[in-house]
Order: structure tokens, then sequence, then C-alpha cells
């Protein structure tokens, strides 16, 4: 699981506990100027993640660190697909960053009204 917060300028995704160690990742800094927008996306688990590298996928289990598909790098942190957030990003290492958070519609929430700000 990760926590999302954002501070000033900067969106911040702290990736807890174990998930640490399987995604090989502790935290993510992006400016909000990269942000595109952020989704609640239960069904983005099903689609093909692409080649691990590095990260851990066991299917139906958990999805964790970075995934390369079609030229995209994406950064994933999610075991229960129900609490999946989508963060669409540009000019950054990372295409999208797919997190589970405790609360999808409030992370959204977060995220969006600081892109208004």
């Amino acid at each position: 699981m990760a926590h999302v917060s954002v501070t000033g300028d900067t969106l911040t995704v702290e990736v807890e506990g174990l998930d640490r160690l399987w995604a090989l990742k502790s935290r993510i800094e992006i400016p909000l100027r990269n942000i595109r927008g952020a989704t609640a996306d239960p069904g983005i688990t099903r689609e093909p993640k692409g080649l691990r590298a590095p990260g851990t996928h066991f299917p139906g289990v958990i999805v964790a660190g970075t995934f390369h598909r079609d030229g995209e790098k994406v950064f994933w942190d999610v075991k229960n697909p129900e609490l999946a957030v989508v963060v669409e990003l540009s000019d950054e290492k990372y295409t999208r960053l797919v997190v589970e958070v405790t609360d999808p519609r409030a992370t959204v929430a977060l995220i969006e009204q600081a892109l208004r700000d």
C-alpha cells in the first residue's frame, strides 16, 4: 500500500511496509506540473504489465515495482485492485503510477484539487 500526499507543488508517494521490499522503492516525488490527472481504476490490474525490471508480480496477489511495456515505464504497487489509483504523468521517468491507497476517492480528490490550486 502507498500513502499519497501533496506538499507545496510536489506529490509524494510513500510506499509502506513490506511493499517497499517488493517494489524496490520507498518514495517517489513528482512536481504537480507533471501530473496530468488521477483516477480510481480497479480494472487496471487486468491490463498487461509488461516486463518487470525491477519488481515483483504474483498474479492475483501483488504487482509492485517498475514495469516496461510499449516504450512506457509504469510504477506499480497494488495488491487489492479495488483500491487502485492511477496517476497519469508527463515529462517524468514514469508514464503512470498505479498505487493501492486506503481511500481511492479521497486520494483522487486530493490530487485533482492540488492540480486546480
